[in-house]
C-alpha cells in the first residue's frame, strides 16, 4: 500500500468521490472482504461486492488474498493507497493554468501553482513507476511566526532575491545533458489548530 496515490483519470476520480465508496476505501486500509467491510459501512454483502468491483476496476483497491471457506472462496481486498489526491488532469477541461494570470501576491494563483504541481508530479510518479526508476524530488515544509506584516514582506523580498541568485548560479541553459526542474516556493498563513482557535477566543473574552 502506498502512502498517497494521485488519481488522474476522470472515471476513477468520480468513483473515489462517491461517499459510500470513499468509506469503503477508508475501511480497506487493512485487508478485508466484502462481508467484513459491509458491516463497517452499513451495506449488504451484495452491495459491498458491487462497489468493490467498481473500485477494483479503476485501480483503487486490489486483490491481496483468496481464502477457501467451505465451498466459498473469500476474496480479500486492500486499498492501493492510504490516501488519495485527485489531479487536475482528471478534469482536464477545467484544470487551472498558472500561466494564464501570473500574480505572486494572488492566493488563487498559488492554488493554480499547487494544482500544476500535483498534476506534474503525479505524471512523473506514474512514469517512474512504469520504468521502475527512482524519481528525484526535494521539498521543504516549514513554519514561520512573523512579528508584523512588514517583517513578512521583508522576508518575502529577501527570499525572492536569494532564490533568484541561487537559480542564476546553477541554471545552465546550454548544458547538453541537463534536465529542467521546476522550483515552486510558497508562503501562506498557517491554518489555526483547534487549540489555537480556542485560545484566541479566550483572549477576546478577556479583552471584552
Amino acid at each position: 500500500m502506498l502512502d498517497v496515490a494521485v488519481i488522474d483519470q476522470a472515471a476513477a476520480a468520480e468513483i473515489s468521490l462517491d461517499p459510500v465508496r470513499a468509506r469503503l476505501l477508508a475501511a480497506l486500509a487493512e485487508p478485508g472482504s466484502a462481508s467484513s467491510v459491509a458491516a463497517q459501512v452499513g451495506l449488504t454483502r451484495q452491495k459491498a461486492n458491487y462497489h468493490l468491483r467498481a473500485l477494483e476496476e479503476h485501480g483503487l483497491v486490489e486483490l491481496v488474498e483468496e481464502r477457501r471457506k467451505g465451498n466459498v472462496t473469500e476474496r480479500l481486498f486492500q486499498a492501493t493507497a492510504a490516501s488519495y489526491v485527485i489531479s487536475p488532469a482528471a478534469f482536464a477541461a477545467l484544470a487551472p493554468d498558472p500561466d494564464r494570470a501570473p500574480d505572486q501576491l494572488s492566493a488563487r494563483w498559488l492554488v493554480a501553482l499547487a494544482a500544476r504541481l500535483v498534476r506534474e508530479v503525479g505524471e512523473l510518479i506514474a512514469g517512474a513507476t512504469a520504468a521502475r526508476q527512482p524519481l528525484a524530488t526535494y521539498a521543504i515544509d516549514s513554519e514561520i511566526r512573523f512579528a508584523s506584516a512588514a517583517d513578512r514582506s521583508a522576508f518575502a523580498d529577501e527570499l525572492g532575491e536569494s532564490v533568484k541568485n541561487l537559480v542564476s548560479r546553477y541554471h545552465d541553459e546550454n548544458a547538453s545533458n541537463g534536465r529542467r526542474h521546476r522550483l515552486v516556493v510558497a508562503l501562506h498563513p498557517s491554518l489555526k489548530t483547534p487549540s489555537a482557535q480556542a485560545k484566541s477566543s479566550d483572549n477576546r473574552h478577556e479583552e471584552s
